[in-house]
This record gives structure tokens, sequence and C-alpha cells, in this order.
């Protein structure tokens, strides 16, 4: 460990930066230390860590290569393109290039069915997500503030909006009990809690689809949720990072900017909404930190603009994903084929799980699913959640992320990243899994026989796999089954 004492026992950092405020004990990093330790590679280290904490798009990157091969001008570091290499080279002011925020709002749009348009003059660009949440965060709160957080949330909020600028969080209480649906009661016990506290709540902070859950929240919530800001005069900050990984369901994905600008049953002080947005989950480019702000509030515009100048996305990234993303055509092919690969691929897990016994909640959206491992908790507690874990991470070798690092109040619950992987990978990890239910059923604990003597048949299997993988996708609109806690159909 380095230290941060001088010989004379004196700090030489600064209190906030030496301070847990990043999160990285949590356990949700503490898997991925456990994968770069030991990484799985099919032939150089087959039984090492599969890596299913990640929440990465990887399933269309053909599509993307072929676009780059047909554009080779697009970069300035290809021949082609090398002529507007002292263009864009230069200094760029902190608005961005015109053509890159033309982009950018078009991209939005699409994403969104153009069923809303995006002013490129708000764009506001940031260092990926994670910047743009600092971002907004430094501007509508003060140290000492807080936001309302409904619960289970992604864990590098704590780190993303808390760290660096003194803000807390206030968890709003969604459990298993509605399927961890956001309900004004739950809305007011936290807020009047926070009062009673004398913690000044500055705004609702949600994400739409939801990590972990993979669920998107229907019209009449998000009407609910701009009523309740809008009632206690507070900022609703609406994470939509991954509108386009939406692969399932009725009605299609609404953006809260749909909500504000075209609903006419609902009353709206548009000064206090703002979206985060980023092209890291959608278009599977985290590499290039390419975050942005979109917010309805001047002053918030304004200020973020000085502030993006700690965290500006590279020029030269700006100018090749503004000619990728004035691309309609690509754009449609694109959100289209992904939609329908990631429909497949969860099919394909989900079959997986369902075969073990293992259930998960209805997901219509993200790059993962919601794994429930109740069952085989032996206490219903979070002690045991970590002890199960331990296990599935040391002996089964997965990297999955258990619901105590995202804030879940029920024990049990895990989030498992699918698109992040090929088939040959996602079927030796479904084979572990196979093998760890095969080895809990037969052991004996008397007094606790529904924590590890479920009679499960497993019946994964190749063929089963490569036969769902061949079978036509699924239309990205296709309704799934009706419960909220679905075994995979087989």
């Amino acid at each position: 460990m380095v230290s941060t004492l001088s010989n004379n026992g004196q700090q030489l950092l600064s209190k906030m930066a030496t301070s847990d405020g990043h999160g990285e004990k949590s356990p949700y990093f503490d898997g991925w230390k456990a994968y770069e330790n030991n990484p799985y590679h099919a032939s150089d280290n087959p039984e090492g860590v599969i890596q299913m904490g990640l929440a990465e798009n990887q399933l269309c990157y053909d599509l993307v290569q072929e676009w780059l091969l047909k554009n080779p001008k697009a970069s300035i570091c290809t021949p082609e393109g090398v002529y507007d290499f002292r263009d864009v080279a230069i200094f760029q002011d902190y608005h961005g290039l015109p053509e890159f925020r033309n982009a950018v709002a078009n991209f939005m749009g699409r994403v969104r069915g153009n069923k809303v348009t995006f002013d490129p003059d708000r764009i506001v660009m940031s260092g990926g997500a994670t910047g743009a949440h600092e971002t907004i965060a430094f501007c509508l709160a003060d140290p000492g503030d807080a936001f309302l957080v409904p619960t289970p949330y992604y864990p590098g909020f704590d780190r993303d909006l808390r760290w660096r600028t003194g803000v807390q969080f206030v968890p709003v209480a969604c459990d298993s009990s509605n399927d961890f649906k956001i309900t004004r009661q739950a809305l007011e016990a936290a807020y009047e809690k926070a009062l009673e506290d004398n913690i000044r709540i500055k705004g609702l902070l949600i994400t739409n689809p939801s990590n972990p859950l993979g669920t998107f929240l229907d019209r009449d919530t998000l009407r609910s949720l701009v009523s309740f800001i809008n009632e206690k005069n507070i900022h609703l900050i609406c994470d939509e990072i991954y509108a386009a990984t939406v692969f399932a369901g009725q009605p299609d994905f609404i953006s809260i900017s749909e909500i504000i600008e075209e609903d006419i049953n609902v009353e709206c002080n548009k000064s206090l909404i703002h979206v985060v947005y980023s092209l890291s989950k959608d278009l599977g480019f985290p590499g290039f930190r390419v975050g942005i702000i979109y917010s309805y509030n001047d002053a918030v515009v304004s200020c973020a603009r000085k502030m993006s100048s700690f965290g500006l996305v590279s020029s030269q990234t700006q100018h090749l994903m503004a000619s990728m993303l004035s691309d309609d055509e690509f754009v449609d092919k694109f959100i289209s084929e992904s939609a329908g690969r990631l429909a497949t691929r969860y099919e394909l897990i989900t079959c997986g799980l369902g075969q073990v016994g293992i259930r998960c909640l209805k997901s219509n959206a993200g790059l993962f699913l919601w794994m429930d491992l109740h069952q085989l908790l032996e206490e219903q507690t979070v002690e045991a959640e970590m002890s199960l874990w331990r296990v599935i991470i040391n002996e089964v070798k997965l990297n999955v992320s258990p619901g105590s690092s995202f804030h879940c109040p029920n024990p049990g619950w895990f989030r498992v990243c699918f698109a992040n992987m090929d088939v040959q990978t996602m079927d030796v990890a479904l084979s572990r899994i196979r093998d760890f239910m095969d080895k809990s059923k037969k052991r004996t604990r008397p007094k606790k026989k529904l924590c590890w003597q479920a009679s499960f048949r497993v019946s994964v299997s190749s063929r089963r796999i490569d036969d769902i993988m061949m079978s036509p996708r699924m239309s990205p609109h296709s309704p799934l089954a009706q419960s909220p806690l679905v075994r995979a159909r087989t």
C-alpha cells in the first residue's frame, strides 16, 4: 500500500483525495480486480475468471468496422482524411465542433424514435458520463446538499457525483415486492426523512433504462416523477445512457424529454430537467469518452460549458463521430441490428439460467440482467449474499456483481452482464453455472433444505445454445413473458 504520510507523520495528500469517496473498496470493483488478476482466455487461461461485471456492448463492432472501411476520410489518421488534420488538431473552443453537436443532437433524437428533437446549442461535452454526472452535480448542489436516488442504483454514482463535490445521496427505497418500481410514497418518505435530518434535497437522480434492473420507466411513472420534482421545486437528473439498448417492450422507450415537451397532461418547469447521455453504451464506445449534458436550464448550460474545459472530448473523436452519426442510414441500421442481437443474447442467457432454476427480473433494455439467487442464501442477509458472491467469483470464476453494491435492500440479487463477450465465452459461463447448481443441489443441510437442495434439472447444452443463436432474431418490439420474474423460455 502506498503511504500518504510524510516521514514526520504529516498528511501528504488532501483529505478528499485519500477519502473512501471513490468507492473502490466496493465488491463491485473487487470483482473487476479479481478478473484483472486472472482473466479468462479460451486457450491461454481457460480456468480464469469470466468478466460478467462489465456493462459493455460488443455485439455490433462488425457494423462499425464495416462503416469505417467505407468511410476512411472520417478519420484524420488515414491517407484519405489527413488533409483535415490541421483544422481538427488546432484549438477548439468549449462549445465543440458545430458538426459534432449537430450530429449528436440528431442521434439522440433518432435513438428516441424521432419523437422529440434536441437543440445542438444545448449539447455540452464531457469526458464520458462520469464527467457529465460530476459536472451536473457541481452545477446544481453545494457540499452537504443531497440528491434522492432510487435503489438499486449504479455503484459508480457514489464516485461520479459525490467524491469530489461533497454531495450526498438519500436512498429512495424500492424493492422486489413491487418489482423495484419507484412510487410516490417512497419518494415522499425519503424526502421527509431528509428534512427531519436537516439535509437539503436539491434533486432526484434516476436512470432510464435502469442500471442494474434492465427495465425502462413507463409514462405514468415519469409523469409522477415530474410532478414530484415540480411540487418540491428540485431538479431531475435523468441518466439515459442506455436509451438505444432497448430490445423488447410495449410501449417503446419513453424519454423524459418526450414527457416534458410532448405530453399535454404534464405541467413542468423545464429549467429543472437535465439529461445525461453518452456513446459508451448505445454504440459501445466507452474508450472514446464521449459524455453529454443536455439541460433545459440556460444557466446550467453556461456553467457546464465552462466546466467542460476539464474534460473535453478530443477534436479527433468529435470529427469522427460527427461523420458517423450524420449517416442516418448507418444509424438506423445499427439501432435496429443492435436491438435484435441484444434480444437474441438475452434469450440465450435467460434460457440457460432458467434451465437450472435461476429466475431473473423481466428485462427489456440494457446490457445486463438482474438475477435472483436469494434461494441459495443460508440466511436472507447481506453477509450471506457476500459469502455466496465469494464462492461465485473464487470457485465458479464468474465476476457477477452483488446487489448490495447497488444498494439493493433485498439480499440475493446479482447483476450479470451479457453483451461484452462472444457466444463461446457465454457457453463456458453457462456451463460453469450448470456445474455450480449441480453441486449445490447435492449438498445436505438438514435445517436449511431450501437453500441448497433444490432438485433442479440441468440441461444446458451447446446444442441448445446453437439452436437459440441460429433462430430468427426476435423483433425489438416483441413482448416477453408478462411475469416480472421469469424463468427463461425453453
